[in-house]
């Protein structure tokens, strides 16, 4: 149960109360920290599922909770930049979106694992999964990035809406593929 892959999913977990201090702290030191915590976030997301098939200690728990510490951090930092004001006006959209979709997959892929149907995750999913996560790393480093000249919030904004439309897509493909299975 206690593998490495394991334990890297939960780090994710337990770092979230940590992230979101973060965004309490004095600024830019508490956007770097942010940061930090999501990138290393993204790395373990990675390594935990890169590890778990090379060294086959794949596992009912890892499979469980994988998504889980995903769409846990995700929401996290969504809330964070949007409560503080990072994110706001129209862009609040776009997060909102992202969002909707987290839960709508989720409870789709719950009600076909119970079925026992599998919903395979697609290569547009993975791309939205990769500019999201570079959405919301710059969103974390908004406050921090300026110090180096590097326009996160701009870079984070951009790739925010890329996602949200890609979610979309991605949204209803998932949904399409799934009604033909409640229907």
């Amino acid at each position: 149960m206690w593998t490495l892959p394991n334990i890297l999913t939960m780090s994710r977990i337990f770092v979230i109360p940590v992230l979101i201090l973060s965004f309490y702290m004095d600024q830019p030191l508490g956007s770097h920290v942010a940061f930090v915590i999501f990138a290393m976030a993204g790395f373990t997301d990675f390594f935990d599922g890169y590890l778990a098939r090379k060294t086959g200690s794949t596992s009912k728990i890892g499979v469980f909770l994988d998504p889980i510490a995903d769409k846990l951090m995700v929401a996290a930092v969504i809330i964070m930049v949007v409560s503080i004001g990072w994110v706001s006006g129209y862009h609040v959209i776009a997060a909102v979106i992202i969002m909707c979709r987290e839960l709508l997959v989720s409870g789709l892929r719950e009600f076909l694992a119970g079925t026992n149907v599998s919903v395979p995750v697609t290569w547009a999913a993975k791309w939205k999964t990769t500019v999201q996560m570079v959405a919301l790393g710059a969103l974390c480093w908004t406050k921090g990035a300026p110090e180096f000249g590097l326009p996160a919030l701009e870079v984070g904004l951009i790739c925010l809406w890329i996602a949200a439309v890609l979610t979309i897509y991605t949204g209803y493909d998932y949904l399409r593929s799934g009604l033909k299975h409640m229907l």
